[in-house]
């Protein structure tokens, strides 16, 4: 399922034999497909009954995820190795990849049911079940990741080296009661990962962006780079994507707000999105891509594909870092320029970070209306300055007042996302782009959050408030979609709610 998995460097020998005994009551024997023989290695020190006892009796009761019932014996991970050892010794791993993945799991769960038996092992039923869980996710999936993956509480996952795990849950980290074996098995994860997506990370190229399956982002930086070992950093997406509504009902927008910012995307204004790591850019991308027309044309531009638009005309495209001779990068600049002959309505580039911004305000400013992009920043105003600093680092000699008219004519609407110091996630400023006076760029905020203060628990208190604009700079595109009495309902809506 995952491509082939080869042993770790502290796998013991096992010597085979012609025809291993089960040791009675036997479990059923593995097919002869998967297996040869399974080994055994009569020298190697049995695993005595009374010294895993006590970490079975400690073990007794299931735990609910194997993060959460604490750290695990030193006992337990040596009888994983040794099975998981014997395991390896016995399946061929080029035929299991051929099958499915539930019949390989069930495949693995005989043949390991079998190992312990041969070896005697003496373990709970609890024991054996958390041991079959690991080893199944060690060869079929991303080992000791997988609890954690599949918890859809989890926003970020941080690994430093085999030892050190972390998690974000609600906005806070805390640590994983995770580990891998070793750095060893951790870097083969991390392969198995990038591998999917055609890439690769080794110490000749330590540095590699990619993603799962569902889109979330990852990031492995591998040793020299690191010194502790490879470190892994997970971005998590819910299986659910998150919705406006859904945003209202965690407070990061009021409902009027949530009305504004559809009518934003509706109305195919240009729009870019503002905020520092993990405040939400690109959930609140992908909420307000949600209402582009199903018969526009839309084009994304990424570093690692993870925006996931719902229209059915979408081309996704994603850049590729350079070979091992250094050739063939296409950098996002190159996707950006090349979305222009693609005959695009819309062009979205989940993350701005270069001079590509120069060629994405030129494609908002030449008939490609409702384009979107996120840049990292902390105010609207910040952002603004960005884009100049950026356009001035990709090598455009220009007047400063020519790149400001240039930003002035294309952005419409910044849409301002913040992660709070409670952990929450707030959309603090809804501005919009005006004009030019003098050399400076004017804007009007139509929403902002206000902070009151915090409650017993450290939460915050604060209310988006309407800064009373009535008529707001693209209420003429709003009239031409039709849409200006529902802007005009949801104004006034955010006015009284202020009174």
């Amino acid at each position: 399922m995952f491509g082939k998995r080869g042993g770790s460097s502290d796998t013991p020998d096992f010597k085979p034999v012609s025809a291993p005994a089960p040791v009675a009551p036997a479990p059923e024997s593995a097919p002869a497909s998967q297996s040869t023989a399974l080994e055994a290695k009569p020298e190697l020190p049995k695993v005595q009954p009374p010294a895993i006892a006590p970490a079975v009796a400690a073990q007794a009761a299931p735990p609910p995820s194997p993060e959460a019932s604490g750290e695990k014996t030193e006992e337990y991970y040596d009888t994983k190795t040794s099975v998981f050892s014997a395991l390896i010794d016995t399946i061929d791993l080029s035929q299991l990849s051929q099958m499915d993945p539930e019949a390989a799991r069930e495949e693995i769960r005989d043949i390991v049911s079998d190992i312990i038996s041969i070896k005697n092992l003496a373990m709970s039923i609890a024991e054996q079940e958390e041991i079959l869980q690991d080893i199944c996710n060690d060869v079929l999936g991303y080992g000791p990741l997988e609890p954690l993956l599949v918890r859809d509480d989890i926003a970020d996952i941080m690994i430093n080296g085999a030892k050190d795990a972390f998690i974000e849950v609600e906005g806070k980290m805390e640590k994983a009661r995770v580990r891998f074996r070793d750095n060893t098995q951790l870097m083969n994860i991390c392969q198995r990962i990038v591998s999917q997506v055609g890439r690769r990370v080794d110490e000749s190229s330590p540095i590699c962006d990619a993603r799962l399956a569902d889109g979330s982002r990852v990031n492995v930086i591998a040793p020299p780079l690191a010194i502790d070992g490879p470190a892994l950093t997970i971005r998590k997406f819910k299986k659910d994507k998150l919705t406006l509504d859904q945003l209202v009902k965690f407070g990061s927008i009021t409902p009027e707000g949530a009305d504004i910012l559809q009518i934003i995307g509706k109305v195919r204004c240009n729009v870019i999105i503002s905020g520092g790591t993990g405040s939400g850019k690109t959930t609140l991308l992908n909420c307000m891509s949600a209402y582009a027309g199903e018969e526009e044309r839309i084009i994304t531009c990424e570093d690692s594909a993870e925006l996931q638009l719902q229209q059915p005309h979408v081309v996704r495209l994603e850049t590729r870092p350079p070979n091992l001779e250094g050739e063939g990068q296409i950098t996002m600049t190159d996707l950006v320029k090349n979305c222009l002959r693609m005959r695009p309505e819309r062009i979205i580039v989940g993350e701005v970070r270069g001079a590509e911004v120069f060629d994405l305000l030129q494609a908002m400013n030449t008939g490609h209306d409702g384009s979107m992009g996120t840049i990292h920043a902390n105010t609207p105003r910040e952002c603004l300055s960005r884009i100049e600093s950026m356009i001035a680092m990709g090598g455009f000699n220009l007047p400063a007042k020519t790149v400001r008219e240039i930003i002035v004519g294309s952005i419409d609407v910044i849409i301002q996302a913040a992660r709070l110091r409670d952990g929450s996630r707030r959309i603090t400023h809804v501005t919009e782009v005006i004009g030019l006076e003098g050399d400076v760029i004017t804007t009007q905020d139509l929403f902002v959050y206000k902070i009151d203060g915090e409650d017993a628990n450290g939460k915050i208190i604060g209310k988006h408030v309407s800064t009373g604009i009535g008529r707001p700079a693209f209420w003429d595109r709003a009239r031409y979609y039709n849409e200006e009495g529902r802007l005009a309902a949801a104004l006034d809506a955010a006015n009284e709610e202020n009174m």
